[in-house]
C-alpha cells in the first residue's frame, strides 16, 4: 500500500485513496494531524506528535521542534543526551505516520509519495528520500507542496483551463507555483519560495510583543518558561481568526500576566514578514513571463493562510480575491495519495500528466577573459531555473591555462553570480592532452529528471574521453554498513507502545495545566492523577476510562475558563 504524506515543519499528517476516494489517516490519538516535534524522555522512549508537544513546554531540553528547515544540512539537535541529524529526526515522524497508516488501513505500508517545499534544493530533497529510508519507508516519489495543493483542488475537474498561483504559505516554509492545467496535463510554468518564513514567524512577533509589553526579561525567566509562552502566543494568533482582538494570558513562578492585542497593531509589527511575501510572488511571476491580470485564480494553502492579515495582503497587492482552500492543511496529504492512485493507475481516477520544473540554476564554476583581464570564480549557469524537467543543456568550456592536463568540473546549484556562494553538489575531474591555453574543448551536459535527479557529464571533445556521475550527496553519502550502524544506532530507541499514548498524554497534560494553575485548582488535578495512576498500576480498565475522562474534563474546563475570562 502507498500513501501520501505531508511532512510539515510543524504539523505533519498522511492520506491514501481507497474506495474511490481520498482518506486522511487518522493518528493514534484519532487526529488527523501529528505536529513534527520529537521527544526522548528519562527512559529514551521516542515521543512523537501530540504527547511529544506537551512534553516539550515541561521538558525542552529534551524536545527538538521546526527540525525541517534543517534538512539537508549538517546541523544536529541536541535532544537529553542524544544528538540528531534533521533527517534522523523526521524518520521518527514518518515512522510514527507509517505505524498509524498501518493500523488505520489494516495492511502494510512500504511505500509513500512525501512533499516537499517547491524551493528545496537538492540535499534537502535527498535528505527527505534519506528520512524516509531510515523509517523504512521506499520514497516513490517526491512532490512539490503546492503542485499537490493543485491537484487536490483541480483533479477531476473535465475541461477546465485555468492559469492559477499557488499561495503555500505552512509553518515553517512559504512556496510560490505559477501553474496551468488544462483537462489532465498540469504544467508548472514557475516557483520560488523562501526555506525560512512560514507560521512559526508570525507566532514570533506575538511573542515579542508580549514580552516587550510585560516587561519580561528573556535572559532572565527559564527556557520552559518561554516554551509556555510561545505556546500561548500561538494560541493568541490563531484567535485572530474569530476576534479582532487576542490575549496572551500566563503564569510566570507565581506572577500572572495578561496582554491583549488589537489585530491592527499586530498587522502593523508584522510589516516586514508580510513584504517578504512579495518577492516570491514577483519573481515567480517574473520567470513564468506573465502578470498578474493573466491568473484566473490564487490558490491559498497551508496552516498559515488562516490568518487575516495574510489573506488581506494577498487580496491587496494582487487585486483579486484568493480561493482559500477548505482544510488548508489537509490539500497537500489529499495531493499526494492521489499522485499515489495516479501512479498505480486506479482505474476511478483520472491521470494528471505533470510537467515540473528546476527549482534553481545548475551551473558550474568557470575562470572568464574579458579581453583585458581574468575573473576567477564565475558562476556558469547550465540549466536555468524554472527550466521544464526533465531537461538536458550542454556548455562547452575550454582549458584555462597552458599545458593543462586535468579539467575539474564543480557541479554547482544557485543563483549568485560568484561561484563560491551556490551550493555545491558534486565534481568530476577529466585528463586532457597538454597544449596552449584555450585549445581543450570540453563539452559538459546536465540531465535533471522528473525525480530531481541531475546526472552530469564530461567530455574531451579531441579524445572522446567521457566521465559522468549522477549527483548524490556526496559529503554525507554513506557506505552500507554505516548505514547499518545507524540504523541500529536508532533501534536502540525505543518507542512508546500505542495503546499508552492517549493514557500519557493525558498525564502530560495534568502535569502542564497544574503548573499554570494555583490553589484549589491545582488540588483537584493531583487527586484525579493520584487516581488514574493508581488504575494504570492497577491495569482496571473500566477505572482508567472513567478517571480519564473526569481528568480530561477537568483540564478543558480549567483552560477553556482561563480563556473564556480574558477574551475582551
Amino acid at each position: 500500500m502507498k500513501i501520501g504524506i505531508d511532512l510539515g515543519t510543524t504539523n505533519s499528517l498522511a492520506a491514501c485513496y481507497r474506495n474511490g476516494k481520498v482518506e486522511i489517516i487518522r493518528n493514534r490519538l484519532g487526529k488527523k494531524i501529528t505536529p513534527s516535534i520529537v521527544s526522548i524522555d528519562e527512559n529514551d522512549h521516542v515521543l512523537v506528535g501530540e504527547t511529544a508537544k506537551e512534553y516539550g513546554i515541561l521538558h525542552p531540553e529534551r524536545t527538538a521542534a521546526v527540525f525541517k528547515r534543517a534538512m539537508g544540512t549538517s546541523k544536529s539537535f541536541d535532544v537529553g543526551e542524544h544528538s540528531f541529524s534533521a533527517e534522523e529526526l523526521s524518520s521518527f515522524v514518518l515512522r510514527s505516520l507509517k505505524e498509524d497508516a498501518e493500523e488505520y488501513l489494516g495492511e502494510k505500508v512500504e511505500e509513500a509519495i512525501i512533499s516537499v517545499p517547491a524551493y528545496f534544493n537538492d540535499k534537502q530533497r535527498k535528505a527527505t528520500v534519506k528520512a524516509g529510508e531510515l523509517a523504512a519507508l521506499k520514497v516513490s516519489r517526491i512532490i512539490n507542496e503546492p503542485t499537490a495543493s493543485a491537484i487536490a483542488y483541480g483533479v477531476g475537474e473535465k475541461g477546465k483551463s485555468e492559469r492559477c498561483l499557488v499561495f503555500d504559505l505552512g509553518g515553517g516554509t512559504f512556496d510560490v507555483t505559477v501553474l496551468e492545467y488544462y483537462r489532465n496535463i498540469m504544467e508548472v510554468y514557475a516557483i520560488a519560495g523562501d526555506n525560512f518564513l512560514g507560521g512559526e514567524d508570525f507566532t514570533r512577533i506575538l511573542f515579542e510583543m508580549f514580552m516587550e509589553r510585560s516587561g519580561l526579561d528573556q535572559e532572565a525567566i527559564s527556557f520552559r518558561d518561554l516554551k509556555f509562552i510561545l505556546k500561548a502566543a500561538e494560541q493568541c494568533k490563531c484567535s485572530f481568526s474569530e476576534s479582532d482582538v487576542a490575549v496572551i494570558n500566563v503564569t510566570i513562578g507565581t506572577k500572572k500576566y495578561t496582554e491583549s492585542f488589537q489585530l491592527s497593531e499586530y498587522e502593523l509589527r508584522c510589516k516586514e514578514l508580510l513584504e517578504r511575501l512579495r518577492k516570491p510572488i514577483e519573481k515567480a511571476l517574473n520567470d513564468a513571463r506573465i502578470s498578474l491580470n493573466d491568473l484566473d485564480e490564487i490558490l491559498l494553502t497551508g496552516g498559515g493562510t488562516r490568518l487575516s492579515i495574510v489573506k488581506d495582503y494577498v487580496r491587496r497587492n494582487c487585486g483579486m480575491e484568493p480561493v482559500s482552500l477548505a482544510d488548508p492543511e489537509e490539500t497537500v496529504a489529499i495531493g499526494a495519495a492521489l499522485q499515489c492512485a495516479m501512479k498505480d493507475r486506479d482505474a476511478q481516477i483520472e491521470e494528471v500528466i505533470l510537467t515540473d520544473v528546476c527549482p534553481f540554476t545548475l551551473g558550474t564554476e568557470v575562470i572568464r577573459d574579458n579581453g583585458s583581464f581574468e575573473i576567477p570564480g564565475v558562476y556558469l549557469p547550465i540549466i536555468e531555473r524554472n527550466t521544464v524537467i526533465p531537461v538536458s543543456r550542454k556548455q562547452i568550456v575550454y582549458t584555462a591555462k597552458d599545458d593543462q592536463r586535468y579539467v575539474n568540473v564543480k557541479i554547482l546549484q544557485g543563483e549568485s553570480r560568484i561561484a563560491a556562494n551556490n551550493l555545491f553538489l558534486g565534481e568530476l575531474t577529466v585528463e586532457v592532452p597538454p597544449g596552449p591555453k584555450g585549445k581543450e574543448a570540453i563539452e559538459v551536459t546536465y540531465t535533471y529528471d522528473i525525480d530531481a535527479l541531475l546526472e552530469a557529464e564530461v567530455k574531451v571533445l579531441s579524445t572522446g574521453v567521457t566521465r559522468k556521475v549522477v549527483i548524490h550527496d556526496e559529503e554525507r553519502e554513506e557506505s552500507e554498513s554505516e548505514k547499518a550502524s545507524r540504523l541500529k544506532r536508532l533501534e536502540y530507541l525505543k518507542f512508546n507502545p500505542r495503546e499508552d499514548e492517549e493514557n500519557m498524554l493525558v498525564m502530560l497534560r495534568a502535569d502542564r495545566v497544574y503548573e499554570e494553575s494555583l490553589s484549589e485548582d491545582r488540588k483537584e488535578i493531583e487527586e484525579l492523577v493520584e487516581t488514574l495512576q493508581n488504575a494504570l498500576n492497577d491495569k482496571n480498565i473500566l477505572m482508567i476510562e472513567i478517571t480519564k475522562k473526569k481528568l480530561t474534563e477537568l483540564l478543558d474546563e480549567l483552560e477553556t475558563g482561563k480563556n473564556d475570562h480574558f477574551v475582551a
